[in-house]
């Protein structure tokens, strides 16, 4: 099935871009708003002359046409001034994150660009010297690239970091190629996804301008709006969203700093008046809902009382999915006719591919924090749902994307988000199961916001469901709020809405859940259950992290011990044949006697409980987290300090008091070992294990903790 609009047509031979959209708006409007960022505020001809200067100087430097060119640095107005310069060029760009030097160094291993834009700060961090040719964008530095650093100043790359500077030979201002148009198939941006390992998506000049045309229509920008992204610039919704604000004559709202930080966005908001904030669902329920009640707000309060959302019209929420109950909250705290946009895109799409709000829905839906709606394409885009599988089709005709979500188009006409592909989890037998149903029958859960249902492969037995939850926005202690469930109450709850073999056996209780820079929920930053015996609420079956099911400590405890005895029996009875006359004791008079032999036989119990602690004792040593190759070395040294006993005073009593050799030989073969095994274990002792809550601020008041 397929949905779709032909509101926007991607014309193949036009010669419009978006960085035509620019400057018309500059030639029309110079004196507006263009960058509102502190010191680094700039009118739209301020930021057009700086970007053609900086194109100028980039041409001069030989950029060919085409060329991709990264982008580096923390000053979100240099930022921008970069990227349109790279279009007057004839250029493409790519936003790397400066906000991680790792990742941005994937990104630029992943994108291959022939020239870096950077700085002196990010310079060292982004760049090892076997990359592309640096350009530094700091006024008086002069442009590096390795080797390139040697040659003379006076060639065009090193004029290029002085803007300032114009040389007799630079080409005039109407001769730039970006400014004539460019060929709707050239790149204009290389765009990277959100994964793990970066990948580079080229973006064409007429899709990016598609992109842009298709949200104006819907969106309906004004030269009266400020924008805010809380993204961080390497991010799609903010390397093709800058756009939005840009193409329409408004103001792009940025960070003096290197980037937005959640306690700064909600003053920016109120005192510079933004009208659209484009941001994820976590950032707009801190905003509107976590803040504000800090503010004393409550539900019930006057739609238009909250200081930092009164200047909204439009909140755009794109990243991860968002719950039509989380929608109608939002929506609640804007004053009357502002909207929120729930929109879903890829980066192959420039950012954009379907849209959903509230009015859209056809009548009132049970069950609303269990549904996440996509809506309806974009103009100018489709969407299809194929193998259960979401497809984006972007304007210019070509082949379907897919998104690697599944959903399904309902009756009413409207995309139903349905889970990612790669969050699928193997069952014990190879069964698949999309944990999505299952996080959404959690989440209808009164105390429950947010949750993530993961399978956790222990040390030993089958693939464990382990439901990560956290409080809706506003902590648990809120009114009308309800406690986050243990094990036995979530149970209960899920009783006849899940299988029960698909229902979780652990339970892990979070603040937050974690998500990554893109604004998603971060599956692999999620902790490791810790299950303790006997831990959980008095006469409970089950512990906080889970059911008796998962509880065998005791009993095995009990098995490991008696089995220790058993094989130290088994010891004493070898002793004679091993070391004849070692244990002899008829010469000992009572009660030393006794003692020696009570001696001979803590030292086989010894032995026999090292032996199980061998084969056994390292899964449980593994579940402290500490670090694996200090798990390895006391789990050994521990065994080694039960194990040698047996041996050592066996062989110690049959060795002659001076028969030397053999006296050394024993000192270094058992108590040299056994002071560096204390050692190990000493060190083992002190470490810290790994917090499994430590990227997160804990609960301190929940129950059962």
């Amino acid at each position: 099935m397929t949905q779709g609009s032909e509101s926007v047509r991607f014309g193949k031979r036009t010669t419009d871009t978006v960085l035509h959209r620019f400057e018309r708006w500059a030639r029309d409007t110079p004196a507006a708003r263009a960058l509102i960022a502190g010191p680094d505020s700039l009118t739209y001809a301020e930021l057009d002359a700086r970007a053609d200067r900086l194109a100028r100087r980039l041409l001069g430097s030989g950029l060919p046409p085409g060329a991709l060119v990264a982008v580096g640095t923390a000053r979100q107005s240099e930022l921008i001034v970069a990227l349109l310069a790279v279009l007057k060029a004839g250029g493409a760009y790519a936003v790397l994150d400066v906000r991680s030097p790792r990742s941005g160094r994937r990104q630029l291993a992943a994108a291959q660009p022939l020239v870096l834009l950077t700085d002196a700060a990010q310079h060292a961090a982004l760049d090892d010297g076997g990359g592309p040719r640096v350009i530094r964008l700091d006024a008086e530095a002069a442009a590096i690239g390795g080797p390139r650093a040697e040659q003379p100043a006076d060639r065009p790359a090193d004029r290029l970091a002085d803007p300032s500077a114009q040389p007799a030979s630079d080409p005039p201002a109407d001769r730039l190629p970006g400014s004539a148009g460019a060929q709707p198939g050239r790149t204009a941006a290389v765009l990277f996804t959100g994964a793990a390992e970066p990948r580079a998506v080229p973006v064409g000049n007429g899709l990016l301008l598609a992109a842009h045309d298709g949200w104006a229509e819907v969106a309906r920008p004004t030269a009266q709006d400020r924008h805010l992204f809380t993204v961080g610039t390497d991010v799609t919704a903010f390397a093709a969203g800058w756009t939005r604000a840009l193409c329409s004559g408004g103001a792009l709202v940025l960070s003096p700093r290197s980037g937005w930080q959640p306690e700064d966005i909600r003053a920016a908001v109120a005192t510079e008046r933004v009208t659209v904030l484009h941001t994820d669902p976590a950032g707009a329920a801190r905003l509107l809902i976590e803040d504000a009640e800090q503010q004393t707000l409550t539900p019930a309060a006057h739609r238009g009382a909250d200081p930092a959302a009164r200047s909204l019209r439009l909140l755009a929420v794109s990243g991860d999915r968002l719950y039509l109950d989380e929608q109608a909250t939002l929506q609640m705290r804007l004053r009357p006719g502002a909207r929120v946009l729930n929109v879903y895109g890829s980066a192959e799409c420039a950012g954009i591919g379907t849209w959903f709000e509230l009015p859209q829905l056809p009548h009132p839906l049970d069950d609303p924090e269990q549904i996440s709606l996509l809506g309806t394409a974009f103009p100018g885009f489709r969407a299809e749902v194929h193998g259960g599988e979401i497809r984006l089709l972007p304007p210019d005709g070509g082949d379907a994307i897919p998104t690697g979500d599944l959903g399904r188009l309902r009756a009413d006409g409207l995309l139903e988000y349905g889970g990612r592909i790669r969050d699928r989890i193997t069952l014990p037998g190879g069964r698949w199961l999309d944990p999505y149903p299952v996080e959404s029958a959690i989440r209808s859960h009164d105390g429950i916001g947010a949750v993530i249902l993961k399978g956790v492969d222990g040390p030993r037995g089958p693939r464990r469901l382990v439901a990560y939850v956290a409080p809706p926005p506003g902590g648990p202690t809120g009114a009308g709020r309800v406690l986050l469930p243990d094990i036995e109450e979530l149970r209960d709850h899920l009783a006849g809405k899940v299988l029960r073999e698909e229902s979780p056996r652990t339970v892990i209780r979070l603040r937050a859940l974690p998500r990554t820079t893109t604004g998603q929920e971060d599956r692999d930053a999620l902790p490791l259950p810790i299950m303790p015996a006997a831990a959980g609420r008095p006469g409970s079956k089950a512990g906080k992290y889970g059911s008796a099911a998962s509880q065998g400590e005791t009993p095995a405890g009990c098995a490991a011990g008696c089995g220790g005895v058993g094989l130290g029996f088994v010891a004493l009875i070898l002793t004679n044949l091993l070391w004849p006359g070692s244990t002899e004791l008829g010469g000992v008079p009572q009660p030393w006697a006794f003692l020696f032999f009570l001696l001979y036989v803590f030292e086989c119990v010894a032995f026999g409980i090292g032996v199980v602690f061998l084969f056994g004792g390292r899964a449980r040593m593994l579940r402290q987290r500490r670090s694996p190759s200090l798990t390895v070395a006391a789990h050994l040294a521990v065994s080694y300090l039960l194990l040698a006993w047996w041996p050592q005073d066996n062989l110690y009593r049959l060795a002659a008091k001076q028969d030397w050799p053999r006296q050394a030989a024993l000192v270094y073969a058992f108590n040299i070992p056994l002071m560096i095994a204390g050692v190990v274990v000493a060190a083992y002792v002190v470490s810290k294990p790994a917090d499994p809550f430590d990227f997160h601020d804990p609960v301190d008041d929940w129950p059962d903790r």
